[in-house]
């Protein structure tokens, strides 16, 4: 929850942010919307507030998916919001977010401090895009000011879709719960073959590596995950390896589809002639 000072100065309080709502002062419910959603105890007004709640959630894939249709191709960056400015993790988000925009890419962010405002930063000061995917929270931050292209959500479930759609692949700086989230939301979806040829690099070797050596030693050698799964994550303190990597399976990708299309319209040739053929026998 961010506490401004409006132009004459005047402090205006807490001010909370959801879809297109700005709530200041007394105004601010003592809930989010998704605390309300996914309470058990008001099970029971579901055939009066649902419905109209489904028709919210309806709204918000709809302006997520009207406003970033255009988007170019984008990375999203993850980290945390309690990071300080002058802390490792910021600057290395704010030489990545940079160097995304240098090799042509959008950068999405949470659209937060600490992590998300560093990468948005790097973007901004390079010349590319930064788009801020604000969320509802009771402790809320507000949009940071280098997000050129900003959308507040009440529901987690809808931005975190526009996390993934709009990106080409994923890069996790030392976060917290969230961070974590999303970090392994983009393996499962990789895992599960949701999304193809998707990067998904971790930036900050000291940080993962407890993690790390727990998917290994723990997830892996138990079986309950497999050992190719651990080459789904590239682990790197270096930038330019970062950007390369994504650079790369972009490039992989679009190979792919241009073979694909070149079969396919191979096969539509000689289906062509085969009927072509049928049709002189006849």
């Amino acid at each position: 929850m961010s506490h401004s000072k409006g132009r004459s100065g005047r402090a205006r309080g807490p001010e909370r942010h959801g879809g297109g709502v700005t709530l200041r002062r007394d105004a601010i419910p003592g809930s989010t919307a998704d605390q309300r959603l996914l309470d058990s105890r008001t099970r029971g007004d579901w055939k009066t507030k649902d419905a109209w709640r489904a028709l919210r959630i309806l709204s918000e894939f709809v302006e997520g998916f009207d406003t970033l249709a255009d988007l170019p191709p984008a990375v999203s960056v993850f980290g945390s919001a309690r990071s300080l400015p002058d802390s490792d993790e910021c600057k290395l988000a704010e030489e990545l977010g940079a160097a995304l925009a240098r090799a042509g890419y959008a950068v999405i962010t949470g659209g937060g401090p600490g992590v998300m405002e560093a990468a948005n930063r790097g973007a901004t000061e390079a010349g590319g895009l930064s788009v801020g995917l604000g969320i509802e929270l009771p402790f809320e931050q507000g949009i940071n000011d280098w997000v050129d292209m900003a959308i507040d959500f009440r529901y987690f479930f809808a931005r975190k879709t526009m996390f993934v759609k709009y990106a080409q692949a994923f890069v996790v700086l030392p976060g917290g719960f969230g961070t974590m989230d999303e970090l392994f939301e983009a393996l499962t979806l990789v895992q599960t073959g949701k999304v193809t040829r998707f990067p998904v690099v971790l930036m900050g070797e000291a940080y993962w590596s407890g993690l790390l050596v727990w998917l290994r030693d723990t997830l892996a050698t138990s079986g309950k995950i497999g050992a190719a799964d651990l080459e789904l994550i590239l682990v790197t303190d270096d930038v330019a390896t970062a950007v390369g990597h994504i650079i790369d399976a972009d490039a992989a990708l679009a190979a792919e589809q241009e073979a694909l299309q070149e079969s396919a319209i191979a096969q539509a040739g000689a289906d062509q002639q085969a009927a072509s053929t049928t049709r002189r026998e006849d």
